[in-house]
Formats: C-alpha cells, sequence, structure tokens
C-alpha cells in the first residue's frame, strides 16, 4: 500500500476528533462506546486547544489524498502522563489500513522528530489486551507503570 506520512495541516486539526475516538481501544467482545465519549474531560486533554503549544506535534498518513491515519504527542496530564517535560502519545489509524505498516511508520516518524527536538522520552498508556503494544515494544518502548486495564510506557530517546 503506497501511502505518505506528512504533517498535519491546521485546517487539519479537526480530524483528531475522529482519530481520538478510532484510538480508543475496544476489545472484540465489548461494543463500541458512542462516538461522545471523547467529549470527556479525560479524553478532550488530547484535542482541546491543539496547536497551540510549542509541544503539540501531529503527522498524518495519506493515502490517494485522503488522510487515513494520524501520531500526535503534547505535554498534558493523560493517562500516559509521566512528567511535564515528556510528551504523551496519541496514535490511531482507520481499521481498513491497519497491518500495513502505516502505524509503524508514524510511530517512527514522531520519535524521529522528538529526539531531533531534544526530547530525552516520550510516553504512552496502551491497554494490555491492545495489539498495539507489541508494536511499541519494538519501537523501543518500555513499561515502567501498570494498572488493571493498561500499561504506561515510555521511550527513550538520547
Amino acid at each position: 500500500m503506497n501511502y505518505k506520512i506528512r504533517t498535519i495541516y491546521k485546517e487539519e486539526y479537526p480530524l483528531l476528533e475522529i482519530f481520538l475516538y478510532e484510538a480508543i481501544f475496544v476489545p472484540e467482545v465489548t461494543p463500541a462506546p458512542p462516538k461522545s465519549i471523547i467529549r470527556q474531560p479525560e479524553l478532550q486533554v488530547y484535542l482541546k486547544d491543539f496547536g497551540m503549544e510549542k509541544d503539540d506535534i501531529c503527522f498524518v498518513a495519506e493515502v490517494d489524498k485522503k488522510v487515513v491515519g494520524a501520531v500526535w504527542v503534547r505535554i498534558m496530564n493523560d493517562y500516559g502522563h509521566i512528567n511535564d517535560t515528556t510528551p504523551s502519545f496519541a496514535i490511531s489509524l482507520f481499521k481498513d489500513y491497519r497491518g500495513a505498516g502505516i502505524g509503524t511508520a508514524l510511530l517512527e516518524k514522531m520519535l524521529c522528530e522528538l529526539k531531533n527536538r531534544g526530547y530525552k522520552q516520550a510516553s504512552l498508556a496502551v491497554q494490555k489486551a491492545n495489539y498495539a503494544l507489541k508494536m511499541y515494544k519494538k519501537a523501543g518502548f518500555r513499561i515502567v507503570n501498570e494498572n488493571e486495564e493498561e500499561y504506561i510506557m515510555i521511550c527513550d530517546l538520547s
């Protein structure tokens, strides 16, 4: 599959709402939550005023001129929060584009960008049952904490 990774355009920021919803891991036997779930304050931290801070960085994946995935980071008090200098990840793809290497390419592009900008580490939270866990480990993320449902992971960039 041919795809292109590029910086998000400001007019595409509303797409992050769609990709935030797509990022919610739903086990196969569980019904998907309503799309309104992204309005919850603990999820709005990924979206509110995105692009206003220097730590707000986003890349998108394009297939045939259609945005099919996104990876974005910011310093935020989210599920994967480590400290106030470590950007936290959000990443997702539309289901039809998963398993083609696009997510890995987005992840690697962001890790490279963060390293080039001088960040020492990046963090994320991932559900224990999420198939993406393998991708994160392969990219260099390691588990630093966990709760009943998810792992908190960091990737050292230095």
